[in-house]
């Protein structure tokens, strides 16, 4: 099955091209939602059994190459559409097909009835055929168009409902920002791959890792392809400067905020550092740059998320924090935990957006959390689902969050400092925080919502993937049980991922060593603090009975500071947009445009019209005048002759 790889990608396009060209033509909504899901579900079943492939494999044989054909050839450049199958892509690749296969599932209860539900599952399978491009790629090159394709499609599910308003603007705006963030990002990334050629004379994956792992290369270099390949990461995966585009991003149906922006393309930066573990262990410097920018971002997310109203932006601004977790794992070293965190982060957040989707469907539309309470009556198996994802994100154990977060926090501390645990901590605490206070003004506490509304439970093709990502929410984590509880077994997760990675660890620094007493004494501190956020999150918004925020009336600068975001889109707006506005009206149009440009036209123009003019004149129509003018051409020539001898 190893060698039919490359039907996960071929299945997502076909499905594109049969519900984008015939999708009107359809019109049963149950064909094109079989078509849509069916073609992920079958993906996602070859991959299965390209992973018992794998793992039934000796580890020095996990890793193939799948040579589709000759893509690019130039002079000594030469790329191929390959497919590299290992233990790395296949995790990814069971992320993106399950985890997407019950997200399209989801969909088609959750579109029903919209107009352009054929278009939207032609959307999603094109995603799913980008990011399948993206992580099973054997080169930089292949990995380029996944990368670029999942940013098109961003646009095309973001602004997919095009005619409708989203907060102060459109969600066409929404997607227009996202498509020109990442483009920032990517154009950081195309030159980490001309850096990579330039120094490595490949960008086939096989190559550059063995010659950067066995030439000596100069420490600037390998500085100046980590910083720029992760300056892509920073687009791509949401982090501080570029993190702006996916909290608006949240204008798209509520599957593509669980997709796109949860379990799947936020990722993909993630996985590219995972990817080049060996060129950033060559990087000491960049990646304590990568550890304290997903510090910063994890907690600066995490600080906006305690008072956002919108059920939606709640959950962007800690996908944000989260996705600043895993590069703090990968700016430690722990590679393999950040992976963790991905596949665990995967299915929960992804239960928390689909969990959002059904409440809002069953609000008839209502985002704002302020405007519910009390629902957990008329939606039972939406609570108890979203209840188990908001337990998995806090970290109580044994639920999967627990495990991937605690171990980040731990290696953080081991191979990091404890400023770094410190700062990982409370933001640990945030999240509880904030996650419980969006579970008890939805769930709990007084109705606050009017006559109008009638809440009721989603219908059972939506409830039913809500079930099944609860389940792996609460168990996903057991198979990356830390060393110090599974004995000599170790760590499962990190034993499969451990040839990946080997090269990477072999190149970093020793770091000291650390008892399992220190271990567990941190462990239970997080999950007291962690408890004690619960708490007091619960008291706040169910027992003290305050659903109107309680930060507006005791910090009403923080609380303001906090609710508008730090000011920083309108900081950016001000010092980089509005002046690249003004500057390419005032000198671009109105000068070069119009003046320089259109001058020079319109003036070639207008002088070829006077010369013409004069010249006109000269057509008389008088034939006297014409054989005057002939014999006087006559006469010129002999003269010209005469004299030339």
């Amino acid at each position: 099955m190893v060698q039919l790889i490359y039907l996960t990608t071929l299945l997502p396009f076909v499905g594109f091209l049969v519900n984008g060209l015939f999708g009107k033509k359809i019109k049963n909504e149950k064909v094109i939602g079989i078509i849509g899901s069916g073609t992920i579900g079958i993906s996602f079943l070859i991959v299965l059994a390209a992973f018992f492939k794998t793992l039934a494999l000796p580890v020095d044989q996990r890793q193939t190459i799948i040579n589709l054909f000759s893509w690019i050839k130039a002079g000594n450049f030469e790329v191929s559409a390959a497919y590299q199958v290992d233990q790395l892509s296949i995790v990814m690749a069971l992320i993106v097909t399950g985890v997407g296969f019950i997200i399209h599932v989801y969909s088609i209860g959750y579109m029903h009835g919209d107009k352009g539900f054929g278009r939207f599952f032609a959307y999603l399978n094109l995603f799913i055929f980008a990011m399948m491009n993206l992580i099973l790629a054997d080169n930089f090159l292949l990995m380029f168009l996944g990368w670029e394709g999942v940013g098109l499609c961003s646009y095309l599910l973001i602004g997919f409902w095009y005619d409708r308003k989203f907060e102060k603007s459109t969600t066409s705006d929404a997607a227009k920002k996202a498509f020109i963030v990442n483009r920032i990002g990517d154009f950081g990334f195309l030159l980490g791959m001309f850096l990579i050629y330039l120094t490595f004379g490949s960008l086939n994956f096989s190559d550059v890792f063995s010659r950067a792992a066995s030439l000596n290369i100069p420490q600037y270099v390998f500085n100046f392809i980590a910083l720029f390949l992760f300056i892509g990461a920073t687009g791509k995966s949401a982090q501080i400067p570029l993190y702006i585009w996916l909290p608006d991003a949240m204008a798209g149906p509520t599957p593509v905020s669980a997709l796109i922006h949860a379990a799947t393309m936020v990722t993909a930066g993630v996985y590219m550092v995972a990817r080049c573990s060996i060129i950033y262990a060559s990087a000491p410097a960049i990646m304590t740059l990568i550890a304290i920018i997903g510090l910063l971002t994890a907690f600066f997310a995490a600080t906006i998320g305690l008072v956002q109203n919108d059920i939606k932006k709640v959950l962007a601004y800690s996908t944000v924090s989260q996705l600043g977790y895993m590069f703090l794992a990968l700016g430690v070293g722990a590679f393999a935990s950040g992976i963790f965190h991905v596949m665990t982060h995967a299915f929960f957040k992804a239960l928390l957006f689909l969990g959002a989707g059904s409440v809002i469907h069953g609000m008839h539309d209502e985002q704002n959390i302020q405007n519910y309470g009390g629902l957990k009556k008329y939606m039972p198996k939406t609570y108890i689902t979203f209840l188990i994802a908001a337990l998995a994100i806090s970290g109580i154990p044994p639920l999967s969050g627990y495990f991937s977060k605690d171990e980040i926090l731990w290696y953080s501390y081991a191979n990091g400092n404890i400023i770094y645990w410190i700062i990982g901590t409370f933001t640990a605490l945030l999240t509880a925080f904030y996650m419980f206070r969006l579970v008890s003004l939805i769930f709990e506490g007084k109705e606050r919502f009017g006559h109008d509304k009638h809440p009721h439970e989603s219908p059972s093709i939506m409830t039913t993937p809500l079930i099944i990502l609860a389940v792996l929410s609460a168990i996903g984590g057991l198979i990356g049980i830390p060393e110090l509880f599974s004995g000599n077994h170790g760590n499962q997760f990190e034993n499969w991922l451990e040839p990946i990675f080997k090269p990477a660890q072999a190149r970093l620094a020793i770091f000291g060593t650390h008892s399992n007493t220190e271990e567990i004494i941190l462990m239970v501190i997080t999950l007291i603090g962690v408890v004690g956020s619960i708490y007091a999150a619960r008291y706040i918004y169910i027992k003290n009975n305050k659903p109107a925020e309680d930060l507006s009336g005791r910090f009403k600068g923080i609380y303001k500071l906090l609710l508008n975001k730090y000011f920083v889109d309108e900081s950016y707006n001000a010092v980089v947009v509005n002046p690249i506005v003004k500057g390419s009206e005032k000198i671009l149009w109105n000068f070069t445009d119009v003046k320089v440009i259109d001058g020079f036209i319109n003036g070639a123009a207008d002088t070829i019209g006077k010369i013409s003019g004069a010249i006109r004149k000269l057509q008389t129509g008088v034939t006297q005048f014409y054989a005057l003018i002939i014999v006087m051409g006559i006469v010129a020539a002999l003269f010209w002759i005469i004299l030339s001898l």
